[in-house]
């Protein structure tokens, strides 16, 4: 999730689609928060990590 945050910021940017930009921004910072939740040993969605 946090790669296809990236590479939809990146495209939007590159693009100037601001919907891309703004899709990406939301995949970035909840693929962040999935991750840190999951390195954190704190189980998310069921699942002891998530990657």
């Amino acid at each position: 999730m946090l790669i296809l945050g990236a590479i939809l910021l990146l495209l939007g940017l590159i693009l100037k689609v601001s919907i891309l930009w703004t899709i990406g921004i939301i995949l970035l910072v909840v693929g962040a928060a999935l991750f840190v939740m999951g390195s954190l040993g704190r189980p998310v969605a069921g699942r002891r990590h998530y990657w």
